[in-house]
């Protein structure tokens, strides 16, 4: 049986155009994800439509997608990852 560390997610790998990767915890993650929503509150997909709170779009955003295509050029891309000691 896989050990329940396996499923956790503390940590992601950030990759956006022109900046160096980023390691972010869980919640920096959902923070930088409602800020680019917020930026792009008028071209959002019609998945994230359905949510009343910028809060639940990117939840909802950060556990089933691994990338936001804002326009072209713009992106942004997450992964988890775990860090070792």
């Amino acid at each position: 049986m896989a050990s329940s560390i396996m499923y956790e997610e503390n940590y992601f790998v950030v990759l956006s155009p022109d900046q160096p990767e980023e390691i972010l915890t869980n919640q920096e993650l959902l923070d930088k994800l409602q800020k680019v929503l917020q930026v792009y509150s008028g071209k959002l997909p019609q998945e994230l439509l359905k949510f009343q709170t910028v809060e639940e779009q990117a939840l909802f955003l950060r556990d089933n997608f691994c990338e936001w295509n804002a326009e072209p050029g713009q992106y942004l891309q997450w992964y988890v990852t775990r860090l070792e000691k």
